[in-house]
């Protein structure tokens, strides 16, 4: 696996709005994985969750994460980051998910009567496959 920094084809990718997958950890160590939006940012991943989200109390026991993002239409060449969350802040004015979200469909959020929180997750570790293969990668 490789350590930041990525290189640019890679951050190419991120930068795209393509399908990506979260982990989690839960509080009895078991991974937990589930579909999600997020935004490459300055060299971090925002990502964002409504207030009543599990996920959220996993993040607060535990801050490690992983996030793979898969190039959309060729789902065989994808990143995987690796890292903790750093930053959570509540999203009050819900700039953070209208960034996302803008980003993602083009548009602000919808959804405006749920509270929603923001994390930050720091990469310590990286690696890609396909067209996104990281030469510290074995075979």
């Amino acid at each position: 696996m490789s350590k930041p920094p990525l290189p640019a084809d890679a951050v190419a990718l991120l930068e795209r709005p393509n399908p990506a997958v979260i982990a989690t950890v839960r509080k009895d160590g078991a991974p937990v994985t589930t579909a999600t939006w997020y935004l490459w940012d300055d060299g971090r991943v925002l990502v964002n969750m409504d207030e009543s989200r599990v996920r959220l109390k996993h993040l607060r026991n535990d801050p490690r994460v992983s996030l793979t993002v898969l190039a959309d239409g060729d789902w065989s060449t994808h990143v995987t980051l690796m890292g903790s969350v750093v930053e959570m802040k509540e999203d009050v004015e819900l700039a953070d998910i209208d960034r996302i979200a803008t980003h993602h469909t083009g548009r602000p959020y919808p959804r405006r009567d749920r509270g929603r929180v923001s994390a930050w997750i720091e990469v310590e570790r990286w690696h890609g496959w396909g067209a996104m293969k990281d030469s510290d990668q074995a075979g």
